[in-house]
């Protein structure tokens, strides 16, 4: 079986590690993941993430499957790490294998079913009941990123090239984020990229989460994404910053998470995805982003 990357990953990796060469040699290591594995693929999921090829397999019981390929810069390791530390708790199972590096076995979930598929005030609650077993503490020995660090390289990017237009945005968003790490509550381990389309339908439980980009830190950092959840079907409404505002209180009650921290990690990650969407020219993401992120600036 030929294993052609889904357009929406080639597009991705184009934008974010353009003439790294891991699109080119990964139809080869999915032949030689899947040998290794004595699996049978029955497809390439489609459109699948921004940063991985997915494939849907049968092992060689005829156990379903999925096998996941990223490249070292999706920190594929840490994912594993964080999955095997969560034990299936909250999250797809990681499955024993041969331990290729950059190569993920996982639990068969439903591919195509997100709590997205549920009403928005159902969806939320539901994700939010996942996002919350997931909150535990971090293992001994530390192997993942810190919310400080990947918010310090984050700050980096952003305070680089930007306009005048948005000045007085990022300049909000950077005081929050140096604010927010001042003092901030326990760190537990937390998903990273969480959000509705992170939360698939499964058989052993209704929920689990998949592809984290695990970091460790507060749980209104990882609440925060989960926030602009929709953020296109917000902006078009007039209403749109008043139902932000009772989303963020609502969601900070319901998991027990200071509503002033939430809004202010809220802030900084739609400004810092905002800015990076203008960087690789998804001008209208951008604009999105930004808009929403006045709202909670206003």
């Amino acid at each position: 079986m030929a294993f052609e990357p889904p357009p929406r990953l080639v597009r991705a990796l184009g934008e974010t590690a353009p003439g790294d060469g891991w699109l080119e040699k990964l139809p080869e290591a999915a032949r030689l993941a899947v040998a290794l594995r004595e699996s049978t693929v029955e497809r390439v999921q489609v459109p699948g993430g921004r940063s991985s090829l997915v494939l849907l397999v049968r092992r060689s019981d005829g156990t379903p499957a999925v096998l996941k390929l990223a490249p070292p810069r999706s920190r594929p390791e840490a994912e594993r790490a964080a999955l095997a530390h969560w034990g299936g708790l909250g999250a797809v199972q990681l499955l024993d294998e041969p331990v290729t590096e950059g190569v993920l076995l996982l639990e068969r979930l439903h591919p195509d079913v997100s709590v997205r598929s549920l009403p928005e005030a159902k969806a939320l609650l539901e994700a939010a009941g996942t996002l919350r077993r997931l909150w535990v503490e971090p293992p001994g020995d530390q192997v993942f990123e810190t919310v400080a660090e990947r918010t310090g390289r984050q700050a980096e990017a952003m305070r680089a090239g930007v306009g005048a237009d948005v000045a007085d945005l990022v300049s909000a968003a950077l005081t929050a984020r140096e604010e927010l790490l001042v003092a901030p509550p326990e760190a537990r381990l937390l998903h990273g990229t969480f959000r509705q389309s992170k939360v698939l339908a499964a058989e052993r439980t209704p929920w689990l989460a998949v592809g984290p980009d695990p970091v460790v830190g507060e749980c209104a950092f990882d609440l925060a994404r989960l926030v602009r959840d929709r953020v296109e079907d917000l902006i078009a409404q007039p209403s749109g910053a008043a139902i932000t505002r009772r989303r963020i209180k609502r969601l900070a009650e319901s998991l027990d998470v200071d509503p002033e921290r939430l809004r202010g990690w809220t802030l900084f990650r739609a400004v810092e995805s905002g800015m990076r969407a203008r960087r690789v020219g998804r001008s209208q993401d951008a604009e999105l982003l930004l808009e929403f992120a006045a709202w909670l600036h206003g």
